[in-house]
């Protein structure tokens, strides 16, 4: 049982010997779609930001992202990868991208990218976890596309039968984490910054995002098949459960903070 899996290719245009592959271009058009969210919303709320300014930002987010995720893949889900040839470390074309590494490396850029245009920290994330959830989208579809990442196996009648799974039934957590992690934070996290009220609380829409993607994470970890070098850890919890929860922690924080503390202030 379960529905056949459609075989696309994980290679979008073949050039000669260059091969232009969905999973890059989901980063790209992530990418490019939040630069021109966040252009939009500088625009349209009037935040103090040049256009040289925009592209510098999307440049220490590009930068957070491809070093954080990378290296947080290697000490999270890795580490065995380069126990014999740390240079493997640079092989991102071999695949291997952690989200917690990500986040933690776009959070170094972002501080970084504060100081330098002297503006509040949590101003600039709230602006660019706006479109965050695009680029989650996109990478959980190419994550679906490249056999990747699939979930448990299951007898629901939506179950794929993935060739990289054994072609057994599965549940295709990388749609379900596309839905959850992508279109219902987009949807949620527009609407509060479309509140006056939040938007003069810098870092709640942030707080929000990390909270949100910490629950839906957690949760979608359920239906989706741990990475084989790591399995399971104590109680069946898996490593991605293990991460995500001081995201939840440091969201409360940052949120607890703004509404209690320093908005009664």
């Amino acid at each position: 049982m379960g529905l056949t899996y459609p075989e696309i290719s994980p290679i979008m245009l073949q050039l000669g010997p260059l091969a232009i592959r969905w999973y890059s271009m989901a980063y790209l058009f992530g990418l490019l779609i939040g630069w021109w969210w966040v252009n939009r919303s500088v625009k349209k709320f009037d935040i103090p930001l040049s256009l040289q300014n925009i592209e510098d930002l999307v440049f220490y987010v590009t930068l957070g992202i491809i070093l954080g995720g990378r290296l947080g893949y290697v000490l999270f889900y890795g580490l065995d990868m380069v126990k014999d040839n740390w240079l493997e470390i640079f092989a991102i074309w071999k695949g291997g991208m952690s989200f917690h590494g990500g986040i933690l490396g776009v959070i170094v850029a972002l501080w970084a990218f504060s100081r330098k245009v002297k503006l509040p920290f949590l101003q600039i994330t709230d602006l660019v976890v706006l479109p965050a959830p695009i680029g989650l989208f996109l990478g959980r579809i190419a994550n679906f596309v490249n056999d990747e990442l699939w979930g448990r196996v299951t007898d629901v009648p939506w179950a794929v039968r993935f060739p990289n799974g054994g072609y057994l039934p599965r549940h295709p957590s990388q749609l379900y984490e596309a839905f959850f992690e992508g279109i219902v934070m987009f949807l949620v996290l527009n609407l509060l910054w479309k509140s006056s009220k939040v938007r003069a609380l810098p870092g709640c829409v942030s707080a929000c995002f990390v909270i949100l993607y910490g629950i839906f994470r957690i949760s979608m970890e359920q239906f989706r098949e741990p990475d084989a070098q790591l399995g399971y850890f104590f109680g069946g919890v898996t490593m991605g459960q293990m991460l995500s929860l001081p995201l939840i922690l440091l969201g409360i924080c940052v949120l607890g903070y703004q509404l209690f503390f320093k908005h009664k202030n």
